[in-house]
């Protein structure tokens, strides 16, 4: 009888246990919701953020759930995004730093013209000169989870573009208030808009072209909607930078373990990856023009040189209106220079 008895109480200790455990288990459940501005299968969501959001539910062990919301489900526009974020609106958000012009100034050093060799080393500097220089002071209200660069920007346009006397008089969207002061420099109309709204303005004659990476025209259709591209040989004509960010309060929020999930799934590691995995897109979305009969000019030579020299105001200025801010422009130019070239990816 006593060992029944015994028996009894070691069972309903282990299932007060049980049950106790599974509360405490259920008490830390949680559900991230992750807002953007693109469809869902657009490169980005499908090869870069579901990857993230994926690897955070498998090393939590179902603990994390991260609800995805692609094209602005969850409402506003995308220059609202970085707010959500700040607000708690959603919990985390992937938006173009640019959407919101002169909110982040030191992020703008890798948007300046002719600047990037390569996506990942870009991505990389991005990530330790945010740690740097950014973590503390523009990003303090938003806990940063990834910082990157897409691939080459180029321009895609219904006519044919090989010098910037070609731009003149042209209406271009530009994703930032650095690429719109390039296609100014270059005579053209900049026009401000999100990405999501490119192919409304083209088809309506809103603009006439717009400044993008080959790697997003596949979604937006862009070669169905534009006969001419513009590429150049060596250093990209421009880049956009991006953040993935996270509520501040709902990070702080989560125990110290899955903090660590998102931790470890976040950071130096993952900008690189993100950064490299856009600028892989871009191969075979370019092979999509070239098979749709679209032209595409290849800008080098005298002809870069042309570019590059109606591009270089765009450094003075910036460096100015950076040391108007208190901020030392031209050693932000130095130090990301330097770590690009110090990267052995």
């Amino acid at each position: 009888m006593s060992l029944t008895r015994k028996s009894f109480l070691n069972l309903a200790g282990a299932a007060a246990l049980a049950i106790g455990s599974g509360t405490a288990a259920l008490a830390q459940e949680v559900t991230l919701n992750l807002h953007q501005f693109l469809p869902a299968q657009a490169n980005v969501p499908k090869l870069v953020l579901d990857v993230w959001a994926d690897n955070v539910e498998e090393a939590s062990g179902g603990r994390i759930k991260v609800d995805r919301f692609p094209s602005m489900q969850l409402g506003g526009r995308p220059p609202e995004l970085i707010d959500q974020a700040v607000d708690g609106v959603a919990d985390v958000v992937w938006t173009v730093v640019g959407y919101t012009p002169g909110r982040f100034p030191r992020t703008e050093v890798f948007e300046l013209p002719f600047m990037m060799t390569d996506a990942r080393a870009m991505s990389s500097a991005y990530w330790q000169m945010f740690e740097k220089h950014m973590k503390d002071t523009e990003f303090k209200d938003v806990h940063i989870l990834g910082t990157w660069v897409h691939g080459p920007g180029m321009i895609h346009v219904n006519k044919e573009v090989k010098t910037p006397a070609d731009m003149a008089g042209l209406k271009i969207r530009g994703g930032s208030r650095t690429v719109n002061n390039l296609l100014e420099k270059m005579g053209s109309t900049p026009v401000g808009m999100p990405v999501p709204a490119v192919p409304e303005g083209l088809s309506k004659g809103v603009i006439d072209g717009t400044t993008i990476p080959w790697e997003v025209t596949a979604a937006l259709k862009i070669p169905e909607l534009v006969g001419n591209h513009t590429e150049f040989e060596g250093n990209a004509l421009y880049t956009l930078t991006f953040v993935l960010a996270m509520n501040k309060d709902r990070y702080e929020s989560l125990p110290a373990d899955l903090q660590k999930v998102i931790d470890d799934n976040s950071g130096l590691e993952f900008s690189i990856f993100a950064g490299g995995t856009q600028a892989d897109s871009d191969g075979p979305a370019r092979e999509a023009a070239v098979a749709n009969g679209n032209t595409i000019v290849t800008v080098s030579g005298d002809d870069l040189a042309a570019w590059q020299e109606a591009a270089q105001p765009i450094y003075d200025e910036w460096v100015a209106d950076m040391e108007s801010k208190g901020i030392d422009g031209q050693a932000l130019i130095d130090e990301a220079r330097a770590l690009m070239d110090a990267y052995e990816g």
